[in-house]
């Protein structure tokens, strides 16, 4: 019974979970928290996984290991391996006049659809290294390397130089210089996001593919596996044994809608990022800046806790009679206005109420996804199975509206550390080599369904449109 490790190190915190290779029960587990803020030493991550690795009884037991993180955060290396500055976040927003200028460097939106399947917004790593490159340029000089917070810590794991560097295309693909499409990377756009520079970027492994660690001081033993990794949304499919026609909806510190389809979209817009899956497929993607926060700011303004905030939702009427939120509480990425504000609208004399208050946060929260899987859907993915994760989706005002707002059955699965998991399963896939992942047994679902409210969506597309015309 070989031992497998998966590390999810999100914004918020690392979790570890230790699994049975062949069968993937649950062994044990671990958890450490991340500091706040969209600025981090990427030491700090670093030791957050040793205090989840010590929480989880220790990792010199495990065969293999596979680190999966949350995507496209800025980490620059110098020739040392020695990080050059503080690693600049997915959420850090000071990357969106960079962004504008790449657009507009190349042509327009069509021009990077077709390079790179993606559109650069400020959450990108080619975002933040043109704003290093014009707002930092001694520490663009110093950069040999520029890698991805799970390659970093991939790295720490393995040991070596920024020589033994490697990625996924999962993770490689939210980098805005990485095609998902044709699997190579496009280092005429490094170099032009970094104005002519050229540091080099982590190797890219195929999905089973795995290196030894090297080093003899660190929290896995010597000639264990170490996998790919992946980005966090390709994480969580791979730990929800997620297909074709399966799109994951994850309610955490953000909104994401992600589908896995066998074709890479193409969106000039820039609302879906064509993003790679951890096994070969692609994962279309959509992103908001506004998740579960929405229902608990709005719960903190009504002076509720969350289940009293569920329970005043559920109480008012579908629509909120005529009440409209648009939750552009942080900014937003899908439509790209990182300088919004949320918008309440439709306010009469009679309908301003803690209730349709409530519902209408509830409301508006599943409309921007909504937003989000249309857009998906557009593209030509098709879509049979909506699966919703995250805190978000422990309420139960999510649970009863969002089939209301989908149109359709939506399937809850249980609680689970579902990127950490899907990062144990790819280790798995390590020790086994070539063929399929690993057929670990899906996680249980609970299915809720209602009647369809497209009044509702409708609403709050047209009060959407209210706010863009007024950014």
């Amino acid at each position: 019974m070989p031992l497998v490790a998966g590390v999810d190190s999100s914004t918020q915190s690392c979790k570890i979970v230790v699994c049975d290779a062949d069968s993937g029960e649950l062994v044990r587990t671990g958890s450490a928290p991340h500091p706040a803020g969209t600025e981090v030493a990427p030491a700090a991550w670093l030791r957050a996984l040793v205090a989840a690795a010590a929480a989880a009884g220790g990792l010199d037991d495990v065969a293999a290991a596979s680190v999966g993180a949350q995507q496209h955060g800025m980490v620059c290396l110098d020739a040392g391996a020695a990080v050059v500055r503080d690693a600049l976040l997915w959420n850090d927003t000071r990357s969106a006049a960079a962004a504008h200028q790449l657009i507009a460097d190349l042509a327009g939106g069509e021009q990077w659809a077709d390079a790179v399947g993606v559109v650069p917004v400020a959450a990108l790593t080619v975002s933040k290294l043109r704003w290093l490159a014009d707002t930092e340029p001694e520490s663009a000089d110093s950069t040999a390397a520029v890698c991805l917070p799970h390659d970093w810590l991939t790295l720490q794991l393995s040991g070596g130089g920024t020589d033994a560097l490697i990625t996924d295309r999962s993770d490689a693909s939210g980098t805005g210089y990485f095609s998902a499409a044709t699997g190579r990377y496009r280092s005429d756009l490094l170099e032009l996001a970094m104005r002519g520079r050229h540091p080099s970027l982590p190797r890219v492994l195929t999905p089973a593919d795995s290196v030894s660690v090297t080093r003899t001081d660190g929290l896995l033993r010597p000639g264990a596996l170490l996998g790919a990794g992946s980005g966090d949304n390709a994480g969580a499919a791979m730990g929800l044994d997620a297909r074709p026609g399966d799109c994951i909806v994850s309610l955490g510190t953000s909104g994401v809608v992600s589908a896995v389809t066998a074709a890479a979209p193409r969106d000039p817009s820039g609302i879906v990022a064509g993003f790679a899956d951890a096994t070969g497929h692609h994962l279309p993607l959509v992103c908001t800046l506004n998740g579960a926060p929405v229902l608990a700011t709005t719960a903190r303004m009504l002076g509720v806790d969350l289940a009293e905030f569920a329970r005043l939702a559920l109480s008012a009427p579908a629509g909120a009679e005529g009440l409209v939120l648009v939750p552009f509480f942080a900014g937003e990425r899908s439509p790209n206005l990182p300088a919004a504000t949320g918008a309440l609208q439709g306010v009469t004399m009679t309908n301003l109420t803690p209730a349709n208050i409530a519902r209408a946060a509830v409301e508006g929260l599943l409309c921007s996804l909504r937003f989000c899987l249309d857009a998906i859907s557009e593209q030509g993915t098709e879509v049979e199975r909506i699966l919703v994760v995250g805190g978000g989706g422990r309420s139960a005002a999510v649970r009863a509206l969002a089939p209301a707002v989908f149109g359709c059955e939506v399937l809850f699965p249980t609680d689970g550390e579902y990127v950490a998991r899907g990062a144990a399963r790819q280790a798995a896939w390590t020790l086994r080599g070539d063929g399929p992942a690993p057929a670990w047994e899906r996680p249980a679902t609970e299915t809720t369904s209602a009647p369809a409210t497209p009044q509702v969506y409708l609403r709050y597309r047209d009060a959407t449109q209210l706010v863009l015309s007024r950014a």
